[in-house]
């Protein structure tokens, strides 16, 4: 299941982890926990009061895919202090050239005119947003749109602020344009899509640790749903590569190798896949020669040489050059 948000930041490309929780840009870590399990009140599994499976279900790939990866960035100090860093490099960013940035929400439209009392009308209105974001799974990702507006806004005219100030800044406030949402220029969003891989690390993450249980199905899943919000994450190919291989299902592993060494030639998974896959060629290749050229016949029942068995489970074609069970 795919939650897209294309209002805010979210239309440059970026996860706005601050806007999914709805919490301040400078929010400290009791209140990231505090306003964290709040949410899981309503999205968690075990607390969800959703009269539908649907909805139920819903709320529980919301709270997976976008809640708890935004606490796990921004709870931990690391974390939290790199995110800061590259939220500021986008406001600095974007205020450098706000004929670029439109917003729709009338909280950040007032917030746009906010004058010295500008961190007053950013909390109060985030504060209203806040307290509605969670009340429907329809309107959700509305909400956090509109509070990721209200980050932007607030993220240009605090770095613009100091931009002007720089030596060699254009003189003059920093305006925004209200209105309908325009598509970013190419270049903008080629120059923001590094910063994606925040969004997606998390989606890598839990990827590994299934991997590392051998729960390979579920990792599949994460790293699809990585690469439906950056389909050009290097990481993300070079992962899914090697859990296909772990599937036995050779043709979509070399795929998404191939991806990602295109994208990144020194891709250490992509490379670690690659080497896998030259190994079984190469193997192949000799078994074919064995038996006067044709394959070599396999007993019924079994995975003939050559050919991926995309069933999940036993050793199966690369099953050996891992270990263990497939779950």
């Amino acid at each position: 299941m795919s939650f897209r948000i294309e209002k805010g930041l979210f239309k440059f490309d970026f996860f706005d982890f601050y806007a999914i929780l709805g919490i301040p840009v400078d929010a400290k870590p009791d209140e990231i926990r505090k306003r964290y399990l709040k949410i899981a009140q309503v999205l968690h599994p075990d607390r969800c009061k959703a009269e539908t499976a649907a909805d139920k279900q819903r709320a529980s790939q919301m709270f997976s895919k976008l809640v708890n990866p935004a606490y796990e960035q921004l709870f931990k100090d690391k974390g939290r202090n790199e995110y800061v860093l590259v939220l500021s490099r986008m406001g600095k960013r974007l205020a450098s050239d706000p004929s670029k940035v439109q917003i729709q929400s009338e909280a950040a439209k007032q917030l746009s005119q906010a004058g010295g009392n500008l961190d007053h009308v950013y909390k109060t209105s985030l504060q209203k947003l806040a307290a509605q974001q969670y009340e429907s799974l329809e309107g959700a990702l509305d909400f956090i749109g509109q509070i990721s507006e209200l980050n932007m806004v607030y993220l240009m005219k605090k770095d613009g602020d100091v931009a002007k100030k720089a030596p060699g800044a254009p003189s003059g406030s920093t305006v925004i344009k209200s209105g309908s949402p325009g598509t970013p220029p190419a270049e903008e969003k080629k120059a923001e899509q590094p910063q994606a891989s925040v969004a997606v690390e998390a989606y890598c993450r839990r990827a590994e640790e299934y991997m590392a249980k051998n729960v390979i199905a579920k990792a599949v899943l994460e790293l699809r749903d990585a690469l439906q919000q950056e389909p050009n994450n290097s990481r993300c190919h070079g992962l899914l590569g090697i859990a296909y291989l772990r599937q036995n299902q050779g043709t979509m592993a070399k795929i998404h190798i191939t991806k990602a060494l295109q994208l990144n030639p020194q891709e250490p998974n992509a490379l670690k896949g690659k080497e896998i896959l030259d190994k079984h060629a190469q193997k192949t290749a000799a078994n074919t020669s064995k038996s006067g050229g044709q394959p070599a016949k396999s007993p019924p029942g079994k995975t003939p040489p050559g050919k991926p068995d995309d069933k999940q489970g036993g050793g199966g074609l690369f099953g050996g050059l891992f270990g263990g069970k497939k779950k």
